[in-house]
């Protein structure tokens, strides 16, 4: 068999080479609200979670006495920063649509999906930093840069609450 025997490209599993993306123009925007949004909903999150400070309180079951912690420990703040979490991810797959069109009308050829969004806002943050940097060279990155910025202050800030609770816990155990 000689070449060309499997027949055009996309006929019969031959591969195909998506068309590369046209560069768009340095005055096309590369930024907008919906975007800024996506990565920093989450510093809502981070505020509760820094505003919340749980009491824990013990209570002792069965005949050999376990202390065990008390449902009741956990208060409405707790549940705040849970169901934010929720509206947050909402959000952010809503506004990930949102910035999705708005490339598209803005030129840009396949933009990053945003159904990506679903496996979570920085999934979609990434990607579509990516590609607007594929198709606006040295344009398109600010919004990884914010959201490694926000990780490592977030990754601090839950290190301390974490050693806080634990602290909090530790000190509600019998010696």
């Amino acid at each position: 068999m000689g070449p060309g025997q499997y027949g055009a490209p996309g006929q019969y599993g031959a591969p195909v080479q998506p068309a590369p993306r046209p560069e768009i123009s340095r005055q096309t925007p590369v930024y907008n609200p919906f975007i800024w949004l996506v990565t920093l909903l989450p510093v809502i999150t981070l505020i509760i979670l820094l505003l919340w400070n749980p009491v824990f309180h013990v209570r002792y079951a069965g005949a050999r006495r376990v202390p065990v912690l008390d449902p009741s420990s956990f208060s409405v703040p707790y549940f705040l920063l849970v169901a934010t979490g929720w509206l947050i991810y909402g959000v952010s797959v809503l506004l990930s649509y949102l910035d999705w069109q708005k490339l598209q009308r803005d030129g840009v050829v396949r933009p990053f999906h945003w159904a990506w969004a679903f496996l979570g806002a920085g999934v979609y943050v990434v990607g579509r930093s990516v590609i607007v940097h594929k198709v606006a060279p040295q344009r398109g990155l600010a919004p990884v840069w914010a959201l490694i910025g926000l990780f490592a202050v977030s990754f601090i800030l839950v290190a301390v609450k974490v050693s806080m609770i634990v602290s909090t816990i530790a000190k509600a155990l019998p010696a």
